[in-house]
């Protein structure tokens, strides 16, 4: 559960459509469209993105999925060394790189396929696509038939029982993690790829790096058929991406809350996988034009960052983007986006992600904690994440009014993380009034908007800095300081300490660590 993309925030990217891409491949010059991610880096880190998933951006001859060659990057978005600088920026601000691997088609651009229609029979090739024989034409027009993917025959299956396919297969994954230090592969329409080639992918990968992560697109199934220690690390949560928007527009969260408990409850059907969450994607219309009351897009988002997974954001989603399938076209899902010129801004969705994404980092028990339903009515729903001693409630309100907000709690101070607002404690029951088409996220101890003592103010000799030192806590417990640490990304120095009550460890910035409390008390006092 200590992998870096259980614990991730990841942002998913359509390349064409980002970059604003000809529809085509015309065989053009190559044009550096892809670039513009560099210009985003800071949108990112803003929203504490921890990875990039980027759609295909491998040379194709329409939308990414029908590849011409796995090596190239497709010269509508750049070149191999363009991509290259992209990666490097990225890594040198903390962001890992996900890329699409669609293994189980290519376009009929692809050379070994165009052999096939040179050579016919005599090609070396022909054992590399699934059921391809020469007893008739397919409906392309070539003197062979051949499988394609779902009827769709401008996408050629291969044929993964062959293991000079999977022998290529695996050198292609190879040259993106030499090349470009990729840190994950998404599998496009891993459902109807070969379980022994994800055994195999599997065990080359994580021989090469343990960190590297796998995750499938599956959309009906049962998710550890694919998801489990053999295979992928983990697949897509369309179950609960439809619990997500359903339960909102039927103003229904027995629905949402019954998934979440069939999955990762009590008696989890999905025990020890971790799944990717998601509100919308490239092949889904946009949430923002899927809700039927616009005020709950705020309430999804906060249960996409607090519901057992990993929250994913599909680009512009984080700005309300609108889109919807027209025409039996994806294109409106698939927008070019300029950072400065967003259409309908919704900032205040914005602002709410980013804080969200804030509050995700900052309680261990939103990531990979335990889920427990509290409260579950129509419109309204409490649950807790819970993790080493730390509990996280969060509420959500889709009413059109207020919700007077009553449950039993053993702690003494609790707080809103999104609003601020302190929750009234009276013999163990805490109240707080809930707006209408609200959510919060509940703690203790709100570490998040603590602000620490300006710089010029700050003096950390009022609290001693003592390796092996007895400190109490303002709210009374107390701790022995193990060492000081830096922040991997940012080198902050974090101090490391110990709960003498049950051993658990902990660490805070130093600054707060020796700073005060807003009642200007200080936060610990070492004894």
């Amino acid at each position: 559960m200590n992998n870096w993309y259980n614990n991730a925030i990841i942002y998913h990217i359509y390349p064409l459509g980002f970059c604003g891409a000809p529809k085509f491949n015309e065989g053009g010059a190559v044009e550096y469209r892809l670039d513009k991610i560099i210009d985003w880096i800071p949108h990112f880190k803003e929203m504490n993105v921890d990875a990039l998933y980027l759609g295909p951006i491998f040379e194709s001859v329409e939308h990414g999925y029908d590849t011409i060659d796995y090596k190239m990057i497709d010269r509508r978005l750049g070149d191999n060394e363009s991509f290259k600088k992209i990666c490097s920026a990225l890594h040198e601000n903390g962001i890992k790189i996900i890329l699409d691997g669609v293994f189980n088609h290519v376009g009929r651009g692809f050379a070994k396929f165009k052999d096939i229609q040179e050579k016919g029979q005599s090609s070396p090739y022909c054992g590399w696509f699934h059921n391809l024989n020469f007893g008739g034409p397919s409906p392309c027009g070539d003197n062979f038939w051949y499988e394609g993917w779902n009827g769709h025959y401008n996408l050629v299956k291969l044929n993964l029982r062959n293991p000079e396919v999977t022998d290529y297969l695996i050198d292609v994954v190879n040259f993106w993690m030499d090349e470009f230090n990729i840190d994950g592969i998404r599998f496009d329409a891993a459902d109807c790829i070969d379980f022994d080639f994800f055994k195999r992918i599997r065990s080359h990968c994580k021989g090469r790096n343990p960190e590297f992560w796998l995750m499938g697109e599956i959309i009906f199934g049962d998710y550890k058929r694919w998801a489990n220690p053999e295979m992928l690390d983990s697949v897509t949560n369309y179950e609960c991406y439809k619990g997500i928007y359903s339960s909102h527009n039927t103003k229904n969260y027995f629905e949402i809350d019954y998934s979440i408990n069939r999955q990762s409850g009590s008696n989890a059907i999905y025990p020890g996988i971790v799944l990717y969450n998601f509100a919308d994607n490239h092949d889904v219309n946009r949430i923002a034009s899927t809700l039927t009351t616009p005020e709950h897009i705020y309430n999804v988002y906060t249960l996409l960052y607090t519901m057992p997974g990993i929250p994913s954001i599909y680009y512009g989603g984080e700005y309300g983007v609108k889109g919807v399938k027209a025409n039996n076209s994806d294109d409106n899902l698939r927008p070019c986006l300029d950072l400065d010129n967003i259409p309908d801004k919704n900032e205040k969705l914005y602002q709410h992600i980013v804080k969200l994404g804030r509050i995700y980092k900052a309680y261990p028990a939103l990531r990979t904690g335990s889920y427990h339903t509290v409260i579950i009515r129509n419109q309204q729903m409490l649950f807790t994440k819970e993790l080493n001693g730390q509990t996280v409630y969060v509420a959500l309100n889709l009413e059109d009014r207020d919700f007077d907000l009553n449950f039993n709690t053993s702690s003494q101070n609790l707080v809103d993380l999104i609003s601020g607002q302190t929750l009234n404690i009276n013999n163990s029951n805490a109240y707080i009034k809930m707006p209408p088409f609200s959510s919060m996220i509940i703690v203790e101890d709100n570490i998040l908007n603590e602000e620490p003592a300006p710089a010029e103010e700050f003096n950390a000799s009022e609290t001693e800095i003592v390796f092996g030192g007895r400190y109490r806590h303002y709210k009374g417990g107390e701790y022995e300081l193990i060492s000081l640490a830096k922040h991997s990304e940012t080198l902050e120095e974090l101090v490391i300490y110990k709960s003498c009550k049950d051993g658990q460890i902990w660490a805070r910035p130093k600054q707060i660590f020796c700073g005060t409390v807003p009642d200007g008390q200080p936060r610990f006092v070492l004894l």
